[in-house]
């Protein structure tokens, strides 16, 4: 439950502090009055009446996974264009009401200020939500298969930004003499994968080497309802900036070349 607990809440405090904003500007162009121009009351049902459809962008572009950083800029992006969205159905929603719009410095100065706070919320929600799906017992037990340098830099990097996806044990094909890695414990070779996906509640699955055992692993996976992740280095690409894109509606592995900003390279280049 509190996956989902993590997630309702963060959908009623956007809800609250987007319409909070949009009061906030009202009041910073109007004036601390309640105006008889534009009624607040017809001014904040039109807003309320743009939430659920604002949140449906919102999570439509993958802005509530627990598991995404919410400090890179393509979120940002992805943000400052839902609100763009959330500002152009307020207006919408305005002129069907009430046959008429408001002033777009108001429309201006309630896109910024809505871009700006749910900005800052977004950060430190985020430090929030995992700490509560980290602690124990983790929301999201994840098993980590291959010992590997990958791997370990893996499991290090997931706990020191406490990533939902919690390693609780890992497994090597090939066996290995470490018993742990960073505090996680090794419980041995394959033959254990049964047991452990049963005995530690494993909801995730990364596979860090091993490629002969993916079948093996993902069918495991499926029987058990639980997901499976592959690290590209299993694949043989390490460039750390490859990516998983849909072609035709098929899953491919992306890796482009080294031009531009990034972020806005990832948005506008095939």
């Amino acid at each position: 439950m509190r996956p989902k607990t993590v997630i309702l809440l963060w959908l009623a405090t956007d809800a609250l502090l987007f319409l909070a904003s949009y009061v906030f500007a009202y009041f910073w162009r109007v004036g601390w009055i309640l105006s008889s121009d534009l009624p607040l009351r017809h001014f904040v049902t039109v807003v309320t009446l743009a939430i659920p459809l604002w949140l449906i962008v919102l999570g439509a572009s993958g802005m509530f996974r627990l598991a995404r950083p919410q400090g890179s800029m393509r979120l940002f992006f992805t943000l400052t264009f839902a609100n763009a969205v959330g500002a152009a159905l307020v207006v919408l929603g305005f002129f069907f009401l009430h046959q008429r719009v408001f002033s777009r410095l108001l429309l201006i100065a309630a896109f910024l200020a809505s871009t700006l706070v749910l900005r800052v919320w977004h950060l430190l929600y985020e430090r929030i939500a995992r700490a509560a799906l980290w602690k124990d017992p983790p929301a999201f037990p994840t098993l980590i298969v291959g010992v590997t340098r990958e791997s370990k830099r893996l499991i290090e990097l997931l706990q020191k930004r406490k990533n939902p996806l919690r390693p609780v044990a890992v497994l090597d094909g090939r066996g290995t003499a470490e018993k742990d890695i960073a505090g996680v414990p090794v419980l041995g070779k394959l033959d254990k994968l049964e047991w452990t996906l049963n005995n530690r509640n494993i909801t995730h699955l990364i596979q860090c080497s091993d490629l002969e055992q993916s079948l093996n692993l993902l069918s495991a996976c499926r029987q058990h309802n639980i997901t499976y992740l592959l690290l590209p280095s299993v694949l043989g690409v390490i460039e750390r900036d490859e990516r998983v894109e849909s072609l035709e509606g098929l899953a491919v592995t992306m890796v482009r070349p080294e031009r531009g900003i990034p972020a806005l390279r990832s948005l506008f280049t095939v």
